[in-house]
């Protein structure tokens, strides 16, 4: 058995300017006046960890950081539930994403899941508001909302796979593919082999360099996607 552990945000879909409008709507709440800076694009930041940031580059005094922070985060999935039309009209799959979810999803040596930046709840609403969530195994996913240091979201999910499946998951049998630096510093950190992306705001040429297994330019071909996990597995 192979895990194999999506990103979400640019590999799977694209959701535009909704998170950042969830971020800007969240933070006018819980501290009473609108951010005049939002969290970078595309980095693979865990979500805890890109509030603390848009505290802190928004002049919110270091003393309050970390109280705000728990309730934005708090506060976060809920909001963006209450965007889940606007996510299913103006949100895009990533061209091959379908196809790849359901060849990985029907292979029978293979377990998908996720391991992504985002919080459990916004996970599922983003997933399910653009028909995706049925091909994976949402229960067995590492989450930000589990632990904000993205590395240690694969081992939270090699137990989780190991406690439904039986067996050991570790480097040998779990693999990550995802856009962004981060998704390849998580399986290098983390104990998985990568499979990058170059679907994102970052290349081919720097997945590489950031040290992933195998890199592909997107989801287009399930053929190539299922034989490269296969050579991770060997690798």
């Amino acid at each position: 058995m192979i895990l194999v552990l999506w990103d979400i945000d640019r590999t799977l879909v694209y959701t535009g300017d909704i998170d950042r409008r969830v971020y800007r709507e969240t933070f006018t709440s819980v501290v009473g006046r609108p951010p005049t800076a939002l969290p970078a694009r595309g980095t693979g930041v865990t979500m805890p960890l890109a509030v603390r940031e848009l505290l802190r580059v928004n002049h919110v005094p270091e003393k309050s950081v970390e109280t705000l922070a728990d309730r934005i985060v708090a506060e976060l999935p809920d909001r963006l539930a209450g965007h889940r039309e606007l996510l299913a009209t103006e949100g895009v799959i990533m061209p091959g994403a379908v196809d790849a979810l359901a060849a990985v999803q029907q292979a029978e040596h293979l377990i998908p899941t996720v391991v992504t930046g985002n919080l459990r709840g916004s996970a599922e609403t983003k997933l399910s508001a653009l028909g995706l969530i049925g091909y994976l195994d949402t229960d067995i996913g590492g989450y930000a909302s589990d632990d904000p240091y993205r590395p240690a979201l694969v081992h939270i999910a090699q137990d989780r796979a190991a406690t439904k499946h039986g067996g050991r998951f570790d480097r040998d049998n779990t693999v990550i593919l995802g856009d962004s630096l981060e998704d390849v510093r998580t399986g290098l950190e983390g104990g998985a082999r990568v499979i990058g992306v170059a679907s994102g705001t970052t290349t081919e040429e720097q997945l590489r360099a950031a040290g992933a297994d195998h890199v592909v330019s997107d989801l287009g071909s399930a053929r190539t996607l299922l034989r490269l996990i296969g050579q991770t597995q060997a690798a």
